[in-house]
């Protein structure tokens, strides 16, 4: 047996070598450990060693697998994540919740019961995608935390798909990013691609969140429209953008605008416009009733308003006077 830790060569980032060896039995405690617990049956001699590499493993994680035998592999019941099966070599059949499918590229989630027969030329990668980032992911299409997990409708994954053979490059450009000496670097790019891994396989995979997303997610919960309201309440002395506000909803910025649009006949940011004129009109009239001191300029500024022409016209239209009367106390 030998495990590894990360390694780096020749500028290069290589594959953990978690396992390698001739003992299959060692290799399912292995990959069970790491992935998920499965009953094997060898149906047949081993031809070659058994291998299993890592070449990432985060809220994404990547593997390939060699058993060098005919194996039989049963998971009853998968636990927090999503598998996607990426045949690689050799010929295998691969039967989820009782139904055979028609090729072994597949993805499984939680729950789901897998049977898998393989030959001893088989290799295997494993695309294992936590429930946790699906659940992030998700809920950022769906404008709140799922209910429930998702699950795929139909295991299979066709080839035939153009979609399909998309999302199986950006897999691949994955594994050689993963490779390259950029994959090394400090930073955010490894979290992002991993983001952009599910988020696109939701776009190509029929899944039980998509009658909630019609189109590209334009359907935003009340949920996301409070996190939206509150957001604009809470930071309205702050500068913000729409991105902002977009991101403590959790939702996209096109999702966020077509929200306001439809459940309040505004945009965003003309709703925190008129958050800000709330903050000066109640500051103003305390102005007015000697409870707090200042100018219409200072406080104008305090709430994120820097063009007083354009905000003493925005305040007129809204209060029917100017900022200037309302501190005075005049009607």
């Amino acid at each position: 047996m030998t495990v590894d830790t990360l390694e780096q060569g020749n500028g290069r980032a290589e594959p953990v070598r978690i396992y390698e060896g001739r003992d299959i039995e060692e290799m399912r405690q292995v990959v069970g450990g790491r992935l998920s617990p499965h009953r094997l049956t060898v149906l047949g001699a081993q031809r070659t060693p058994s291998r299993f590499r890592a070449f990432h493993e985060g809220a994404v994680g990547l593997y390939d697998l060699v058993y060098g035998a005919p194996v039989r592999l049963l998971v009853q019941e998968l636990p927090d994540f999503y598998n996607v099966v990426l045949p690689q070599a050799g010929a295998g059949l691969l039967v989820v919740n009782g139904t055979a499918l028609p090729s072994p590229l597949c993805v499984a989630g939680p729950g789901d019961v897998v049977s898998m027969d393989w030959d001893h030329r088989a290799v295997n990668g494993s695309l294992a995608m936590s429930r946790a980032v699906v659940d992030e992911v998700t809920s950022v299409r769906l404008g709140d935390v799922p209910r429930e997990p998702l699950r795929f409708r139909r295991p299979h994954l066709d080839r035939a798909d153009p979609a399909v053979r998309s999302w199986l490059a950006l897999v691949g450009a994955f594994r050689q990013f993963l490779l390259s000496p950029l994959a090394l670097r400090p930073g955010p790019g490894v979290r992002h691609f991993e983001r952009l891994l599910v988020d696109t396989l939701l776009d190509v995979h029929v899944h039980s969140w998509n009658d909630e997303v019609p189109g590209l997610g334009t359907t935003m919960l009340p949920s996301a429209l409070r996190r939206a309201t509150e957001y604009c309440a809470d930071h309205a002395h702050e500068p913000v953008s729409v991105s902002d506000i977009a991101q403590a909803a959790r939702v996209g910025v096109r999702t966020l605008r077509e929200g306001f649009r439809t459940h309040l006949d505004t945009t965003p940011l003309a709703y925190l416009r008129r958050v800000r004129l709330d903050r000066v009109h109640h500051d103003l009239t305390a102005l007015a009733a000697g409870r707090a001191t200042g100018s219409v300029t200072e406080v104008a500024c305090r709430w994120g308003f820097t063009h007083l022409g354009r905000f003493s016209a925005d305040y007129r239209r809204v209060y029917g006077r100017l900022p200037s009367d309302t501190a005075k106390g005049r009607r």
